[in-house]
This record gives structure tokens, C-alpha cells and sequence, in this order.
């Protein structure tokens, strides 16, 4: 008597399921509050991941501390963020101590990714090396140090050099680069432009948006002039491998809530475009 077997589906070997790109809350979007309340926000609101900026909190400076709470909240660390802002130069000494020490950190909590910022114009012995510097720090901790696009300082309505070698990564020979969209609206840069000629080097995208009035606002996408909807629509159908991190400030939040409201609608945004790719065709990078 035979035995009747259900028809198996097909797989195509050139079939490949596409991959869902995480989105990530930076601890720096709930400042003035902890790190702690960073994991228990991004569980909360369903976020994938936390990017730990590293700053004066001891929480920030402690792998033990932070694998600590990615259990406790389920959240993994997909980025570290190295102490390189102007309100952390005290933290973790010279600012090549500050890099390789944000790349140990990651190895220890789990992730491959280290968020860096161009030195500043000061820091002249610092910036003389840094591509080649950052190159093989990133290939003896096995991570990527993606340098984040900054923007000119203007004085007196005058553009001032704050950057070395510059605020703009995309003429600079780094292997990976962080695309943040207040830093390009405070540039006047097109994000989408850019982000198709970096190709890729582009690893990692802080989510944000700016108006364009010279300051860096890190407003919730969509409420200023980047095309914040048109890139991540674009990486979406082009091969991108890295993570979206939502970077928004909500220091001017007044009522109980508004804070998780911001960077829930910040989750929406991004969980929308990423979902409906607008764009096909070759892959970032691709000739």
C-alpha cells in the first residue's frame, strides 16, 4: 500500500531569504537619563539593539555592567560609541586610547562595530595618521571603525576648519564610515547622494533628521529636510550589512511620556521605509 507524501516547495539555491536590518536605540537619545534606562526604553518600545555611547557615567565604561543589562533586557549591543565628543575628552586618556579601548569593549560585549569622530583640528599629530591608524586598530580587534560624517563649525556666520582631515568622510581613504543625518542638515549635504557614493564603505547610519539652520538638532525623522525615508528605503534593496541606530535628542521632552512617544514614532519611521524599498538594482558598492 502506498504511502501518499505531501509535494515539498521547491527552493531555488539562488533563493536567499533577505535580511531584516535592525534597528537599534543610542543611549545618547535618553540623555539626561542612564544607560540602564536606554535598554529598559529599547525593550520596551521593541527596539533591536542598544549603541552605548561611551561618556563620564561609570555604567558606560563597564563591559561587565552593560553585558549585565543586555541580558536583563534582552537588548543586544550592536555598537560602541567612542568617548571622541568635546564633553568627553577627559574619558579614557589620549584619543588613541580612546579608539582602541572602545574597540576592547566591543569584542568584550558582543558586537563588531566602533563609532568614531574625525580629531579635531587641535589634536594636529593625532589627525596626521588617523586613516591609517583607525585602519590598523579596526584589523587588530577584528572590528569596523566607522568614522561618522561631522560638519563645519560656523563663527560669526563665517565656516571655520573644526575637523581634520576633514568633516566629510567621502573623499577620505577610511574602510567604513557612519552616515548621521542631523550632521549632513547641519552640513547642507544630500544624504541620499552621499550615501550612494560611499557605496560600501557606508557600515552604519545614526537616524535622525535636522532642518537645516546650522545647528545639530538630531530631530525625529521626518520632521526636518533630510531624506531620511528615500535613503533608508534605498539601503533596504541595496545590500546594506550594517545597523540602524536611532539618534535622536529628546532633552527638550516636558511631559511624562513624550520621550518614549519620540522614539517610538523614531522606530515606526524606520521599521516603514526599511519595509518598502523603493529602489532596485546593484548593490551598495557595486560597479
Amino acid at each position: 500500500m502506498g504511502v501518499d507524501v505531501a509535494p515539498q516547495e521547491e527552493v531555488q539555491p539562488h533563493e536567499e531569504k533577505a535580511r531584516r536590518i535592525p534597528v537599534a536605540l543610542s543611549s545618547a537619545s535618553v540623555y539626561p537619563l542612564s544607560v540602564h534606562d536606554a535598554f529598559a526604553v529599547a525593550q520596551d518600545l521593541g527596539y533591536d539593539g542598544v549603541e552605548v555611547m561611551v561618556t563620564n557615567n561609570a555604567t558606560s565604561q563597564n563591559p561587565d555592567a552593560l553585558i549585565q543589562l543586555s541580558h536583563r533586557y534582552n537588548q543586544p549591543i550592536v555598537s560602541i560609541h567612542a568617548p571622541t565628543l568635546l564633553l568627553t575628552q577627559q574619558v579614557w586618556g589620549t584619543a588613541w586610547n580612546k579608539i582602541e579601548m572602545s574597540c576592547r569593549m566591543a569584542r568584550d560585549v558582543g558586537c563588531n562595530t566602533v563609532v568614531v569622530h574625525p580629531p579635531f583640528r587641535w589634536q594636529s599629530n593625532y589627525a596626521e595618521n588617523f586613516a591609517a591608524g583607525v585602519r590598523e586598530i579596526a584589523a587588530m580587534y577584528r572590528v569596523h571603525i566607522a568614522v561618522e560624517n561631522m560638519y563645519p563649525w560656523r563663527v560669526r556666520g563665517r565656516e571655520a576648519a573644526a575637523y581634520l582631515p576633514h568633516w566629510d568622510p567621502l573623499d577620505q581613504d577610511y574602510d567604513a564610515v557612519t552616515w548621521d543625518f542631523s550632521h549632513a542638515a547641519t552640513a547642507g549635504v544630500n544624504s541620499l547622494e552621499a550615501v550612494r557614493a560611499l557605496g560600501s564603505k557606508l557600515r552604519h547610519i545614526h537616524l535622525a533628521d535636522g532642518s537645516g539652520s546650522g545647528r545639530d538638532e538630531h530631530l525625529v525623522p521626518g520632521r526636518g529636510i533630510q531624506q531620511c525615508a528615500e535613503v533608508l528605503q534605498y539601503v533596504a534593496s541595496n545590500g546594506f550589512e550594517g545597523v540602524i541606530v536611532a539618534e535622536i535628542s529628546t532633552r527638550r521632552a516636558r511631559v511624562a511620556g513624550e520621550r518614549e512617544d519620540w522614539l517610538a514614532e523614531t522606530l515606526r519611521f524606520a521599521r516603514q521605509h526599511l519595509a518598502v524599498p523603493a529602489w532596485s538594482g546593484r548593490k551598495l558598492g557595486a560597479v
